[in-house]
């Protein structure tokens, strides 16, 4: 086997954040050895999430076996997950920051799945993969991610089941949503989405391409987490990609807030 140096474009304040969390586990539970350091694991941990590398290739890179580097992996995203807040405290928290409005938009992630699992199967996006609502900011700024569900999943229903309309009236916080959260408004009229049908008059038109343009950075929220390459693909239990992507989303604020 031939071993070569890679480098991972993250900075070392995001290390030391999850290598603190690390440490402080390791106290709380009282363990005392470990075939690696704090900061190793951290490492290991972010490599596998930011460059999809698989348990083997951190096996061989980080010179432990394949079933010490999954467990420390599935340690670490639990934790960071964790840390991921709660709808209506995220809710509370943007307007408590003078959010002029959020963007709600749904995203899929792509999951290893064979046609037969249709419950995976996403008709929209034609692939099998995992259904998430995210919550961004006016500047694409992550505020809040759901847990994951089947891929056939509706935008709208997911919305629902999640209980998005509700906590966005509790908060009163205006948000843009795209066509496919079409009726959203009778559970929250704060919701606004596009006008719909062909052969709109111009003033409908006009308000469209102002929504589509204050709705873009939604967008570029979505493409922030599958940025980190593990989620452009998952491998794993289908199950696990709601805390995957709540995990991602920690790391991702903290690297725009502190660099």
């Amino acid at each position: 086997m031939l071993f070569y140096r890679a480098s991972v474009d993250l900075s070392r304040s995001t290390l030391n954040y999850v290598a603190g969390i690390i440490r402080r586990r390791r106290k709380a539970i009282g363990s005392v050895w470990r075939a690696l350091n704090p900061g190793q694991q951290a490492l290991l941990v972010l490599v596998h999430l930011r460059k999809g590398e698989t348990y083997a290739q951190l096996a061989a890179g980080f010179g432990v076996s394949a079933a010490t580097a999954w467990r420390y992996v599935q340690e670490v995203v639990k934790l960071l997950s964790a840390r991921s807040p709660k709808l209506a405290a995220a809710l509370r928290k943007a307007v408590k920051d003078g959010r002029r409005h959020l963007i709600l938009d749904g995203t899929l992630i792509r999951t290893d799945r064979v046609r037969a699992d249709r419950p995976y199967y996403s008709a929209k996006h034609r692939m099998h993969g995992m259904n998430i609502q995210v919550i961004a900011g006016p500047d694409g700024d992550l505020v809040w991610t759901s847990g994951a569900l089947p891929g056939k999943t509706h935008d709208l229903t997911a919305a629902r089941i999640w209980g998005i309309p509700r906590h966005l009236r509790a908060a009163g916080i205006l948000t843009l949503a795209d066509k496919a959260y079409q009726g959203i408004h009778k559970q929250a009229a704060v919701v606004l989405t596009p006008y719909k049908g062909k052969n709109k008059p111009e003033p409908q038109k006009a308000a469209n391409r102002a929504h589509a343009r204050l709705r873009g950075p939604g967008e570029r929220a979505n493409a922030q987490l599958k940025s980190w390459r593990i989620l452009q693909r998952l491998r794993c239990s289908p199950s696990k990609a709601g805390h995957l992507v709540k995990a991602i989303a920690v790391l991702q604020n903290h690297r725009v807030t502190r660099g």
